[in-house]
C-alpha cells in the first residue's frame, strides 16, 4: 500500500472500476506506455485480444493469443470479473455497454472482453496522463 499511495500513477490507475491498488502499482511499475502505439498494441501484448483466422475478407476471430505477461493479463481479468459480478442496471460500475454484452456472452468471455478495454483504458491514462472519466450509467 505504501507503493500505491507513493506513485502518483498507481493512484490514477485505481480511480478504474476493476482496478485495485495490487493491479495499479504493478502496471504503474512494469508498463511503460511509450512502447506502444496504441491501446490495441497494449491489449494484444498482454494477450486480451483474439487471435485472427481470416482469409477472402470473412473475419473469423478466436480464442485470446495468452502472449504476453501472464501476471498483468490474469489482474485484469481478476479486476474484470469481479466488476461483472456486481454488474447491474444502474449501479456505478455497469456501462450499457457491459450489461448489453452480459446478455448476448456467458460471463467469463464477457470478463475479457472487459480486461481488455479495461487494458486500452489504463494504456490511454498511463501515455497521457488524464484522470479516468466515468462512463455514463445504463438505465
Amino acid at each position: 500500500m505504501e507503493r500505491h499511495r507513493a506513485n502518483p500513477t498507481s493512484r490514477l490507475l485505481a480511480e478504474i472500476p476493476g482496478v485495485g491498488p495490487i493491479t495499479a502499482t504493478t502496471m504503474a511499475i512494469t508498463v511503460d506506455p511509450n512502447n506502444f502505439e496504441s491501446g490495441r498494441h497494449f491489449a494484444a501484448w498482454l494477450g486480451l485480444t483474439p487471435r485472427e483466422h481470416s482469409t477472402g475478407g470473412k473475419q473469423r476471430l478466436g480464442k485470446i493469443s495468452k502472449a504476453g505477461n501472464e501476471r498483468l493479463r490474469q489482474l485484469l481479468v481478476v479486476g474484470a470479473t469481479a466488476v461483472i459480478r456486481y454488474a447491474r442496471p444502474g449501479s456505478r460500475s455497469a456501462s450499457g455497454w457491459l450489461l448489453q454484452l452480459l446478455e448476448r456472452k456467458p460471463r467469463k468471455l464477457a470478463a475479457v472482453a472487459l480486461a481488455n478495454k479495461m487494458a486500452r483504458i489504463i494504456w490511454a491514462m498511463m501515455a497521457r496522463g488524464e484522470a479516468y472519466r466515468r462512463q455514463p450509467t445504463a438505465a
